[in-house]
C-alpha cells in the first residue's frame, strides 16, 4: 500500500475537474492506497462554497493529516529550508515522512523542502 499526498494545487485541480487528478484518485482508491491531505493545504483552498462540490466529493476518499501534531517540526523545517511558508512545509513534512507519491503544483519548492526534511523522497508529480 502506498501513500499519496495532495498539496493545495492538487486540491484545486480536483475542484476544477482535472481529469488526470481524478484518474489518479480513482487509481489510488482502487489500489487501496491512502490518499493524504495535509490540513494546512485543505485550509488554504477550502471555502465551503457550493461550487466546491467536486472537492468535497474527492475529500471523502482522503485522510487529513493534522497540523497540530507536526507544528514544531514544521517550524523547524521552515528554518532549515529558509522559508516562511508553513503550508508548503506541512505538505513537505507529511510527504517526506509518509508519502510515496506527491501531487503538487509547486515541484521546485517541494524539492527544496523535501531535501531539508532529510528522509526519503517521494515521487513528485506536477499537476
Amino acid at each position: 500500500m502506498s501513500v499519496v499526498v495532495l498539496d493545495s494545487g492538487a486540491l484545486i485541480g480536483l475542484e476544477r475537474n482535472d481529469r488526470g487528478l481524478w484518474a489518479a484518485l480513482r487509481l489510488a482508491a482502487t489500489a487501496g492506497d491512502e490518499v493524504c491531505v495535509p490540513s494546512a493545504a485543505l485550509a488554504q483552498v477550502w471555502r465551503g462554497s457550493v461550487r466546491q462540490v467536486l472537492l468535497a466529493r474527492a475529500l471523502r476518499h482522503c485522510a487529513i493529516a493534522s497540523f497540530d501534531a507536526l507544528a514544531y517540526g514544521i517550524g523547524a523545517l521552515c528554518a532549515r529550508a529558509g522559508t516562511s511558508d508553513i503550508c508548503d512545509a506541512h505538505v513537505a513534512l507529511v510527504a517526506g515522512t509518509r508519502g510515496d507519491i506527491l501531487y503538487t503544483s509547486d515541484a521546485g519548492d517541494m524539492r527544496r523542502l523535501l531535501a531539508a526534511v532529510g528522509r526519503r523522497r517521494p515521487v513528485i508529480i506536477r499537476c
